[in-house]
């Protein structure tokens, strides 16, 4: 009995040694960028979008992703927020394509977005989250993304 007890507690330590990696100064977050935004539909209520990520991970080892939490605003304008909860996992010096699908309902912005498109300004576009990454020893990315459209890119003269 005592050797069996041994033995599990051996097996336990040998197999946290890979997640020591996370305790780590070599650890470099990974990157996370939206590369594409699809629109599934687009009804008067409701629309629906798919969010494409793109994970990097410039580690040695392998990373686990355990979910991810966004907001997307515009113009300060909350379009869409959400928490997706796929679990994927990412092999060392990889990258993947997460699709994340979103439902918003913009009828309530729809002066608003109207006025911003209309005055044919750059609109400033901000894509916060939080990645949640690791089994035993969880870490949490917290990511900021931000850049500009240009409102003549989607509006017809």
């Amino acid at each position: 009995m005592r050797r069996l007890a041994r033995l599990s507690v051996l097996m336990l330590l040998l197999s946290l040694t890979g997640c020591a990696s996370w305790l780590d100064s070599d650890f470099r977050d990974p990157e996370v960028h939206l590369i594409k935004v699809e629109t599934v539909k687009a009804r008067l209520m409701q629309q629906r979008f798919i969010l494409h990520f793109r994970i990097d991970n410039p580690n040695d080892s392998a990373l686990q992703v355990r979910g991810l939490s966004y907001s997307v605003r515009l113009n300060e304008l909350l379009l869409a927020q959400g928490d997706d909860g796929q679990w994927l996992r990412i092999d060392a010096h990889g990258r993947r394509t997460v699709q994340v699908e979103v439902r918003t309902n913009l009828w309530q912005h729809l002066k608003p977005l109207a006025k911003m498109l209309r005055a044919h300004r750059p609109l400033h576009y901000r894509l916060e989250g939080t990645l949640r990454t690791g089994l035993f020893f969880t870490r949490d990315l917290h990511l900021s993304r931000s850049g500009e459209i240009i409102p003549g890119d989607f509006v017809p003269e």
